[in-house]
């Protein structure tokens, strides 16, 4: 099990950068602490070999200094923009980097954009879909090698109890993507 084995103020963040904010809100200047970070990518995958979503287990640190539990989080397939491709791009990048899939550009549909973080970054996580089968693994996943990532299968009879067991720590970002799914593509 994982465990947090000190806290320090952040020196050379790599991907986040806190900051204060000064504005002005109804003739009144107020400050607020805020981080600019990245915006982002999420996919949710759908195996139509397997009737499941594919889905990523990982290790969370924020996550397991917040709450004290194991830090592993149940995500949808995800990653930071931060290089010079289209967000489409990244997104098919992820797949194969944490899924082992190669999914064609043109099988990946835009779901929509929203913020995430919104008390302290208001980043941006573009949401896309994709439906996937086994013909197109060409590796294991796993992330990176500092990443602690497990492919997870959840069928779609099980997602929907899935969403509300609170065992799983999830994001809202995937629970998002389940209700869409089973509202417009649900076969």
């Amino acid at each position: 099990m994982a465990k947090i084995t000190k806290v320090s103020a952040l020196k050379n963040a790599k991907f986040v950068k806190p900051i204060a904010l000064e504005y002005e809100q109804e003739g009144e200047i107020r400050q607020w602490e805020a981080v600019i970070s990245h915006d982002s990518v999420s996919i949710l995958l759908y195996n139509t070999d397997r009737d499941a979503f594919v889905v990523v287990k990982q290790l969370r640190p924020a996550v397991l200094n917040a709450t004290k539990k194991d830090g592993f989080m149940y995500e949808l397939c995800a990653g930071i923009i931060d290089k010079e491709l289209t967000p489409k791009e990244i997104a098919r990048e992820e797949v194969l980097e944490e899924c082992g899939y190669d999914v064609p550009l043109q099988k990946i549909e835009k779901i929509t954009t929203f913020f995430t973080s919104v008390g302290i970054s208001g980043a941006s996580q573009t949401l896309y879909y994709a439906e996937i089968d086994d013909s197109m693994i060409i590796g294991q996943g796993g992330g990176l090698i500092e990443e602690s990532i497990e492919v997870i299968y959840i069928s779609c009879s099980q997602a929907r109890a899935f969403m509300f067991d609170e065992n799983f720590q999830k994001t809202p970002g995937m629970i998002m993507a389940f209700y869409w799914f089973f509202e417009n593509k649900e076969l």
